[in-house]
């Protein structure tokens, strides 16, 4: 039998091992390649493997039972923390913008500027409404936000591991992280970067910090903490997931890159986006999917199959 015989069984038998990844709603594009990616990944271990992924939509539910579940910013609009007439602007400009957003047509030169401007018009419109420090536990309590299926297992056993987690967010970091708080999956291995509050000495929202972090920036914002990349030199392997093309640059600050599987989640309008996902992510859960295939992924690379 010649070696390249040899190298192709073994990749797949190693491939079925994950039986998850041939569920009818899980697509991929060039499945010889996520085969290879996954091999090589699993050889070098788990000591080599990073975690860099999106949240909302990607690590939380798009919907439940019929309804679209809520973001980081719309925990906010549905709470008793800012007015209703400012609840229905903030409708109007998702209303207005996301559908932007995902429109395959348009190309990213032309979103960026709009995608600054939803976020701004947005930012302005919080700080407007004084919100206080400590409204913001009871907002994410009161709310329909969900982490997906499965978040026990994804979080648990990155952290039982130590396996950094990376969490790239366009929303609001005060409230990404007081979902995965209240959810007791907040452990040591996670850092975010996203938008956060801040607070006056009084504990009222006078402003928000730093950069503008949107969905279509997120790679500047991972050159901005070359530090936290520094840190990670050692683990050239990254697991991606996010549930929009403008995620897919979220590793580019990872230097020395030698592998990269990229997960991405199709939410909705699977029809008009099929191709541009299957064209730029290694594997696409379609539907509201659980993190069933990501937890399957990480249970083979860190040797619990």
């Amino acid at each position: 039998m010649s070696p390249n015989r040899v190298h192709v069984l073994y990749s797949t038998r190693r491939y079925f091992s994950i039986p998850e990844l041939s569920s009818e709603s899980v697509w991929m594009k060039d499945r010889q390649r996520v085969e290879e990616i996954l091999q090589s990944m699993s050889k070098d271990g788990p000591n080599t493997l990073q975690v860099i992924s999106d949240f909302d939509m990607t690590l939380t539910r798009f919907s439940y039972n019929g309804k679209r579940c809520p973001t980081c910013h719309n925990i906010l609009e549905g709470s008793n923390a800012i007015s209703n007439e400012a609840r229905q602007t903030l409708d109007d400009l998702l209303h207005t913008y996301y559908p932007i957003e995902i429109d395959i047509s348009r190309p990213v030169e032309e979103k960026l500027p709009l995608m600054v401007e939803w976020w701004t018009k947005a930012h302005e419109l919080l700080v407007q409404q004084r919100i206080k420090k400590d409204e913001l536990a009871e907002a994410v309590r009161q709310s329909e936000a969900r982490l997906r299926e499965g978040y026990e297992c994804f979080f648990d056993c990155l952290h039982e591991h130590a396996i950094p987690l990376l969490i790239f967010s366009a929303g609001i970091g005060d409230i990404l992280e007081e979902v995965i708080r209240q959810a007791n999956v907040f452990h040591p291995n996670v850092k975010v970067i996203s938008n956060y509050m801040d607070f006056d000495e009084s504990g009222i929202l006078r402003a928000f910090k730093g950069e503008l972090i949107h969905i279509y920036n997120k790679r500047e914002g991972a050159l901005l903490n070359t530090g936290h990349f520094e840190e990670l030199r050692s683990r050239p392997n990254v697991l991606l997931m996010g549930d929009s093309l403008g995620d897919l640059d979220m590793a580019d600050g990872v230097q020395d890159m030698k592998n990269i599987l990229k997960i991405g989640f199709l939410n909705d309008k699977l029809k008009e986006r099929k191709q541009s996902y299957m064209d730029s992510y290694d594997v696409v859960l379609v539907g509201d999917a659980s993190l069933e295939v990501p937890n399957a992924v990480i249970r083979f690379l860190t040797g619990n199959k």
